[in-house]
């Protein structure tokens, strides 16, 4: 009877290894949005890690976590620490490049539900319509991870609160583009 578990289990675990190992490691998650705001407005929310309360879709998972900031007050150098629930986690974000009005770079720290260190890119453009908003995140998956990635969607999970996240921009933005707006004559 044993015998029969050990040679069903372990063929199954040496498939289960060798399929995670054969996975990229690396990893790209990138979800864009039209905002009618100008590119200033945008990279102003972006580049001011204090606004990001406002506008993150982690945030609202987790109103009650602790926040810190540090160094800058905004752009280049500025950081944010978070410890929040299971579903926010822990960790620091710091702005690594600010080029006004549309670039802003962002080493991501994560310390708690697992230890990872990612980029986040914002790269805002303007057209004769609106503003492009793409958030990318970037970053190496280790063995666990790779394994995580055969059960779990990470694009569909993640790219749902980046699409969250875009989509509580784009109204901050565009409510203050209207208030600021001149009044018709």
């Amino acid at each position: 009877m044993y015998f029969m578990i050990f040679a069903i289990i372990v063929p199954v675990l040496v498939a289960l290894i060798a399929v995670s190992a054969r996975q990229p490691a690396a990893f790209r998650i990138i979800r864009s949005t039209a905002i009618n705001a100008p590119p200033a407005a945008v990279f102003a929310q972006v580049n001011d890690l204090h606004h990001w309360q406002e506008w993150s879709p982690w945030a609202k998972k987790d109103p009650q976590a602790r926040t810190t900031f540090d160094g800058a007050a905004l752009g280049l150098g500025a950081s944010f620490t978070w410890d929040g629930n299971k579903k926010v986690g822990a960790g620091r974000m710091t702005i690594t490049e600010s080029a006004e009005p549309d670039r802003i770079v962002i080493r991501l720290d994560f310390t708690r539900p697992f230890v990872a260190t990612n980029t986040a890119e914002f790269a805002i453009s303007s057209t004769s319509k609106a503003t492009l908003v793409s958030w990318t995140m970037t970053g190496n998956n280790n063995f666990i991870g790779k394994a995580f990635g055969l059960f779990i969607n990470v694009d569909a999970m993640i790219g749902g609160d980046f699409e969250q996240g875009l989509a509580n921009l784009k109204t901050r933005c565009e409510a203050a583009t209207a208030i600021n707006a001149p009044a018709p004559s």
